[in-house]
């Protein structure tokens, strides 16, 4: 089968491992790519515009081509690459015998269940992508690299940026959470020995 006979995300979910046997391992090889401890300024998104299914070889190959436009401008440090979604669903066909050999096609059942042959990730209208974090002047080159990524899928796409607000990790003190009123008998209260001792 091609790839386009896996687009449409009809039907039940295929996802529980436990019952399936031979199910093939994710092509994607990572997740998360570049500098993940840095603060960026920018975030841009690669949204899709339809329900769909991506194949795990269309997501690692997004994943690749995006990293690369990435890479060659910023190195390893200066931009941080998400892929958001994960291939749950597996993905089954009846193979058919099309060999030279064979003076015509096999017909086989019709509607077979099939056997294991990939794995996919079901996209919705809206849902992100990939998630590129750059400095406030790397948009440009974001939305190129997120826009490379695009021609792997078998969708339409479009890309919003969003400000990245500094996480402000205010520090607060023990002593403001103790009430008022039970702050100044504090010094008394160390004084009392405890009643009941463990082992007692």
């Amino acid at each position: 089968m091609k790839g386009r006979n896996y687009r449409s995300p009809a039907g039940q979910a295929y996802t529980r491992l436990k019952y399936i046997h031979g199910s093939p391992t994710p092509k994607v090889s990572k997740f998360n790519m570049g500098d993940l401890s840095t603060h960026f300024a920018r975030k841009v998104h690669l949204l899709s515009r339809e329900n769909v299914q991506i194949r795990h070889n269309a997501l690692e190959s997004a994943r690749v081509s995006a990293n690369k436009v990435l890479f060659d401008k910023y190195g390893e440090t200066g931009y941080r690459l998400q892929l958001c979604v994960y291939p749950h669903i597996i993905l089954r066909e009846n193979k058919m015998i099309a060999t030279a050999g064979a003076d015509r096609l096999q017909e086989g059942m019709r509607r077979a269940f099939g056997k294991p042959t990939g794995r996919a990730a079901r996209v919705h209208d809206g849902q992100s992508i990939l998630i590129v974090y750059v400095p406030e002047d790397g948009v440009e080159i974001a939305k190129k690299a997120l826009d490379t990524a695009s021609t792997k899928f078998p969708m339409r796409t479009r890309i919003t940026i969003e400000e990245v607000p500094v996480e402000e990790k205010a520090s607060v003190a023990v002593e403001a959470l103790v009430p008022p009123g039970e702050a100044e008998s504090t010094e008394d209260a160390e004084e009392v020995t405890p009643i009941a001792i463990a082992g007692a």
